[in-house]
């Protein structure tokens, strides 16, 4: 861009590839008496002095990603808040048992969540191996570990919408009411899907 003749109408700006430098020596007087908007005003800080070279820098945005191609962290997020909300949670996380990865993540229960999803999906693959072996026919509900301070619970997804997901709730055990954690657990991950 430096160095070349820009041509452009008043009124239209094309927007060049933002990882470029835009300079302007250029300053039309009938801009004094246009409405100066917000981009003029980075082009044009100094306008007062006509011969003054202005400088913007303009980010690249093009690897960003935006709500629309990801619809589901959102959802994701809300869900994350939400199991958060539970009185007694510390910790929470949607993950996919085939992978072990942690879809989303939250909170902060003493210990690095996503080693403790990883380890889990084992936990969950397991029973699921041990289910099929043994013929057993139903789903996985949820899964509760008993710490000495902590609770841990896993509820399978298995709706349409979820299937190979589990959500990983932990729980301090001095605050939470175990019964209620569990009932508002499994209304919460019913909505859950990716």
């Amino acid at each position: 861009m430096r160095g070349q003749e820009v041509s452009r109408s008043e009124r239209t700006w094309k927007w060049w590839k933002r990882d470029y430098v835009f300079e302007s020596t250029e300053f039309d007087e009938e801009m004094m008496d246009e409405r100066l908007t917000p981009l003029h005003e980075i082009l044009h800080a100094n306008h007062y002095d006509v011969h003054a070279t202005r400088t913007a820098n303009f980010t690249d945005t093009a690897r960003d990603t935006t709500e629309q191609e990801h619809p589901d962290m959102s959802t994701l997020d809300e869900a994350i808040k939400q199991l958060l909300a539970i009185e007694g949670a510390t910790g929470a996380a949607v993950v996919d048992y085939s992978s072990g990865m942690a879809l989303a993540q939250g909170g902060s229960p003493g210990f690095d969540l996503g080693v403790a999803a990883a380890g889990n999906s084992n936990v969950v693959s397991a029973k699921l191996r041990t289910m099929s072996e043994l013929n057993l026919d139903g789903d996985i509900e949820d899964i509760l570990i008993t710490l000495g301070t902590q609770y841990h619970l896993i509820n399978v997804l298995n709706s349409s919408g979820s299937k190979g997901l589990f959500v990983y709730l932990v729980l301090d055990r001095t605050y939470a009411n175990l019964a209620l954690a569990r009932h508002k657990l499994k209304n919460l991950a019913k909505d859950i899907t990716i």
